[in-house]
């Protein structure tokens, strides 16, 4: 029983991370149509259902952490998912919120640092929650090309 309850909440925590950054782009659709993209740029509705994906990986990634060493066994790996969880929505406030695209990319940055030593610290516990993130730093790494390419032609609204 326990271990589904760990499941769930970690699955939660990942989603309500996914819901904080939300809460920064209800206004933005308007804002985000308006700005000059790339013609590489995905359609908006792609990115709920992929980001929504993510989360969920991210969460069973984090539980099958928690599950073989528990907080105690492995502090430093579930430190360090709970703090790209809170830059990851950190993100989306600067971005879409702040407008801040400059800020938004250097984020996105440190959010890449973090996945990646959140994966290191995964694979020393648990081999598949580090191949679990795999996706999550693949969109990223997208993520931040795409933000410096929107920034960069956007510069009059994005400071």
């Amino acid at each position: 029983m326990k271990t589904w309850i760990g499941l769930a909440a970690w699955m939660l925590l990942s989603l309500a991370t996914g819901a904080v950054g939300a809460l920064a782009t209800r206004n933005a659709r308007e804002f985000y149509g308006g700005l000059a993209k790339p013609p590489w740029a995905p359609p908006g509705w792609l990115f709920g259902p992929v980001w929504t994906t993510l989360y969920l990986l991210m969460g069973i990634a984090a539980w099958l952490v928690w599950r073989r060493a528990g907080w105690t066994g492995a502090p430093g790996a579930l430190t360090l998912f709970v703090v790209q969880l809170a830059c990851n929505a950190l993100w989306s406030w600067i971005f879409f919120a702040w407008r801040r695209g400059g800020f938004a990319f250097a984020e996105i940055i440190v959010l890449l640092v973090l996945i990646v030593a959140t994966m290191a610290a995964f694979a020393r516990v648990h081999r598949v929650a580090a191949l679990l993130l795999v996706p999550y730093l693949g969109w990223v790494l997208f993520a931040s090309a795409l933000t410096l390419s929107v920034w960069r032609a956007n510069l009059d609204q994005l400071g």
